[in-house]
Parts: structure tokens; C-alpha cells; sequence
């Protein structure tokens, strides 16, 4: 075989990385989207409104959007050395095999995701979903699709009307253009960094206070009175250390106070206002007949495994909660026999 019918290493692994990062990157802008317009437009069919802070909520969007930063800047780069090393060496035989069968897969991978996504968007549809975010995802998958098929379909020799030679650029603007305002869109609807911080400090706290008030129940349970204070619940042999706030070094303490025989009361200081909205328990979160949420979810109105039905609402700053036992729900533990 002489040289120039070589297969290039370096147009190769080129070809590869353009492929790979264009399908992780049109599947993280899919996924993205759909997330964000789900938190946008919620189905009261999928989802109940509550008050909390949920971990599982923005997951997917994190995920998502993590994936476009580091995943979409990578595909530019590469697919613009894949086109500078097409325009101005020119291809050697195999090399030009290996493009239009990463062309020809490019279409096929684009073709299948469209597929997989309107099939599935449909059996939402027939399942009653009739609203303003089926319709804005049908119409993401349809962009998705022509940006993708009129770029690639043209270099294959398919003659596409009203696109001139400088069409990768137009494309690629077009592209960037909507992947960057729909990262910046998913930041505003999920918040930015210090507010999602804020957020799971602030259900750290709920869920430090849970197991304080669990721990003044069984207190009462076992001895039929109140602890006077949070250094009662210290026991070497339990080894339960009461927790502290995360942001202890600020200042920041749990309280606790012992109102009258059976009632107490518990403080925070809590950094936002407890978050209000719908939340999609078809994707594993809960509502009326869904999944049952995991231990770490800080909601309120809500029961879970080893919980109660208590109200954690609160506002920003200093909020206290306060509890009274009923003996009947909680009724003292039999004395040993002597």
C-alpha cells in the first residue's frame, strides 16, 4: 500500500473524538432542556407541589449541564480540526473511507435519538400529557435534528437549498447560541452554585433537627420526661453525638428548649426561605402513588421512612419549631421487670 492510501492516526482519532463529543453533546442539550421545561411547565399528572428542598430535583440538570461546559467547547475544537485537516491536506484514500462512515454514523446516531425521544415524547402524549412543554420538546428534537442533519447531510454531497459554503460557521453560531442560552436558562430556573449551597446547607439543618426530635421522643419515651437540655442526649456507649450546625464556625448553633412537660422546642438559623414548587416524582421522586423519597429529602408534609408528617417551613434566619408528645402516639417504653 503506498503512503499517501494510509489511514492517518491523527484523522482517525479525530473523527472519533468529533463523533462521540457531537452525540454527548446533542444528548446533554436534549436532556438539559427537557429537565428545565419539566421544572417550568410541571404536569400535575407527574408531579405535587410541596414545600423543601429535594436532592433528586435538580440532578438531572446538573448532570446536564456539567456535561455541555466541558463536552460542547471540546466538540468545537475538534470538529474545527477535523475540517481544517479535510480543507487543506486533503484526505488520502481510507482516510476519506473513514469519513463518510463517521458521516454516515453521525446521521444514523442523530437519527436514532430523534427516534428514541419523539417515541417517547408520543407515549406521553397519548398518555393525556396535551401542554405548552410537549410541545416545546417536540420542537427542541425537530431543531436538534435539522442543525445536525442539514451540517452533516451537506457534506455527503446532499445539496441543502439557501446554505452557502460558510454554512459550519452559521451552524456552528446557531448551535452555540442556543446551547449557552439554555445553560444560562437552567441556571436561573435551578439557581447558580451559592444557591444550590445554600439550599442543601439549609436541609442539612432540617435534617440534623429530625434526628434531634427523634432522639428528645425516644428520650421521653425511655424516661416519661423532657430532656432539660441537648448535653443529656451524650452517650459513650450509644456513641449519638448531637449535631452541630455545618456552619458552626459562623457562630451558628441548633437550640433547644424545654417548654412544659411534654412540649420543646427547636431553633435554627436557616439561610433562605424554605423553596416552594412542583416536584416530578415520575423520575423517582414522591407524590399521591409514587416512589417513596430517600432519607436525605428535607420536606415538609411529607412521610418517609423512620419520620413523621411534621412542618419544617421556615423562613431565612432564626426559626423555631415547636413540638408537643402525645403519649398515645408515642406512648412510654414498658419498665423492665425486677
Amino acid at each position: 500500500m503506498e503512503p499517501s492510501q494510509k489511514l492517518t492516526p491523527k484523522f482517525f482519532f479525530l473523527t472519533l473524538g468529533v463523533v462521540v463529543s457531537l452525540v454527548a453533546s446533542a444528548s446533554a442539550f436534549l436532556s438539559l432542556l427537557f429537565a428545565t421545561l419539566d421544572h417550568v411547565f410541571p404536569d400535575v399528572l407527574t408531579a405535587s407541589y410541596q414545600y423543601g428542598y429535594v436532592s433528586y430535583s435538580y440532578d438531572q440538570m446538573r448532570s446536564a449541564i456539567a456535561l455541555l461546559i466541558i463536552i460542547f467547547p471540546v466538540f468545537l475544537v475538534l470538529s474545527y480540526f477535523w475540517n481544517k485537516a479535510i480543507k487543506k491536506n486533503g484526505l488520502s484514500h481510507w482516510d476519506e473511507v473513514l469519513k463518510r462512515w463517521a458521516l454516515y454514523l453521525i446521521i444514523f446516531l442523530a437519527s436514532v435519538m430523534v427516534i428514541v425521544d419523539l417515541v417517547t415524547l408520543v407515549r406521553y402524549f397519548v398518555s393525556g400529557e396535551i401542554t405548552v412543554r410537549f410541545i416545546l420538546k417536540v420542537l427542541a428534537v425537530l431543531v436538534t435534528a435539522k442543525i445536525v442533519g442539514i451540517n452533516y447531510l451537506s457534506d455527503l454531497g446532499v445539496k441543502i437549498p439557501l446554505m452557502s459554503k460558510s454554512k459550519n460557521v452559521f451552524l456552528t453560531t446557531i448551535a452555540s447560541i442556543l446551547v449557552i442560552f439554555t445553560v444560562v436558562y437552567g441556571f436561573m430556573v435551578m439557581g447558580g452554585p451559592g444557591s444550590q449551597r445554600d439550599l442543601r446547607l439549609d436541609q442539612r439543618r432540617v435534617e440534623d433537627l429530625q434526628s434531634i426530635q427523634w432522639q428528645v421522643i425516644s428520650f421521653w419515651q425511655q424516661k416519661e420526661k423532657l430532656p432539660a437540655s441537648l448535653d443529656e442526649f451524650k452517650n459513650p456507649i450509644s456513641g449519638f453525638m448531637v449535631p452541630q450546625d455545618p456552619e458552626f464556625e459562623k457562630g451558628n448553633a441548633y437550640e433547644y428548649k424545654k417548654v412544659s412537660e411534654k412540649s420543646f422546642e427547636l431553633c435554627a438559623a436557616f439561610t433562605l426561605h424554605i423553596p416552594k414548587g412542583w416536584v416530578d416524582y415520575s423520575k423517582g421522586g414522591y407524590g399521591g402513588g409514587g416512589i417513596m423519597p430517600a432519607r436525605d429529602i428535607a420536606v415538609s408534609s411529607m412521610p418517609y421512612p423512620g419520620g413523621v408528617n411534621d412542618s419544617w417551613d421556615h423562613q431565612a434566619g432564626r426559626t423555631c419549631f415547636e413540638r408537643t408528645i402525645d403519649p398515645e402516639l408515642y406512648p412510654p417504653y414498658p419498665k423492665p421487670a425486677k
